[in-house]
């Protein structure tokens, strides 16, 4: 990976000291079966420079604010969240973006925290989980919400909850249940029309959109013959995604979403700190070594540049000279990433 990649990453999240002092008041020690990340705008920027990322758009990751069952207390949680991630974006101008965290599943008081955070703080988007408690983004109800996002054009990032349903022993949540996740809410998005009633809105399915790309024609008769849409209609649908590859830029993932993606649909995430350096630059050495250089620098900048016009129309912020150990050691990081990667893959026998 190169250190002048000048990647945006549209998948990277903030767990501040007082959101970790919430979730601990309410016995939460972590986030789809993994510990909850330390995390400091320090430690985000060091990341960033070793994997070559100019800018991240942060966002808060599962649970949100759904672990709070007063919507009040669920709204100033939102609100504090939202404030800190446009402070933290003023404090870093060119380095730091956010996605607005909504306090779900109240689809009113959503609307107005919404209004406020792109609106007022100048957001660039909002997050919304695919299911809160148990209620999945495209069930009735929610069309308040989709106005307003839709009436400002905003770019919604769906990301994964745990599933309305007991986990299994041996498998954590991230692994496995997190896709199934993203793929319910897009296949209920798709089924229930809102990409169609409202396409101003842009949603960015985490994580490259879970089992979608696999799956997407199997899905898409199924909601044809329930509908009696055209499949072709239902697969538009599906195409009007885009997609992240955190955690997905494999030999064996990667090209199932390249075919599958609109050109210009593929944006570069790292889902760091959950997802821990190492895992980020396994997943940022399949991208930079599967694709050829000019899908490469599209899904590193150039498509994220089409989707926020505010990043393209600044020059990527130089990051400041770091000291020479400092270097030397991600050097030595990026020089040891590429070697794991080539000796993990799979053989050709």
């Amino acid at each position: 990976m190169s250190p002048s990649a000048q990647r945006i990453d549209v998948h990277q999240h903030v767990v501040p000291d007082f959101y970790r002092a919430e979730l601990a008041k309410a016995g939460i020690a972590d986030a789809g079966g993994r510990a909850l990340p330390d995390w400091t705008p320090e430690s985000a920027l060091e990341l960033m420079d070793l994997l070559g990322t100019t800018t991240s758009i942060v966002s808060v990751s599962t649970p949100g604010t759904g672990f709070l069952t007063d919507p009040g207390e669920a709204a100033d949680l939102a609100r504090r969240l939202n404030d800190h991630s446009a402070a933290l974006t003023a404090d870093h101008p060119g380095r730091f973006g956010f996605f607005a965290t909504l306090p779900m599943p109240d689809t009113d008081v959503s609307a107005a925290e919404a209004t406020r955070a792109l609106d007022a703080l100048r957001a660039d988007g909002v997050t919304l989980l695919a299911n809160n408690r148990g209620t999945y983004l495209g069930a009735d109800g929610q069309d308040r919400l989709w106005r307003t996002l839709n009436d400002r054009g905003a770019v919604v990032f769906v990301h994964p909850a745990e599933l309305p349903a007991p986990p299994v022993d041996g498998i954590p949540a991230f692994a496995a249940d997190f896709l199934l996740d993203t793929t319910r809410a897009a296949y209920l998005l798709v089924r229930n029309g809102i990409p169609r009633r409202y396409p101003d809105i842009r949603f960015v399915l985490s994580h490259a959109g879970g089992f979608v790309p696999y799956s997407s024609h199997r899905m898409a008769v199924t909601i044809a013959g329930d509908t009696s849409r055209s499949p072709l209609d239902v697969l538009d649908d599906f195409r009007s995604f885009y997609f992240d590859t955190a955690l997905s830029s494999s030999p064996a993932a990667l090209p199932t979403l390249l075919a599958f993606a609109r050109p210009g649909h593929v944006l570069f995430g790292s889902d760091w700190p959950f997802a821990p350096t190492p895992a980020g630059q396994y997943f940022a050495n399949g991208l930079d070594s599967t694709v050829d250089s000019g899908t490469l620098k599209a899904i590193n900048r150039t498509n994220a540049e089409a989707l926020f016009p505010r990043l393209a129309a600044t020059p990527p912020t130089q990051s400041p000279a770091l000291p020479a150990p400092v270097r030397l050691r991600q050097a030595a990081q990026r020089t040891a990433a590429r070697l794991v990667f080539k000796l993990v893959q799979p053989g050709t026998d």
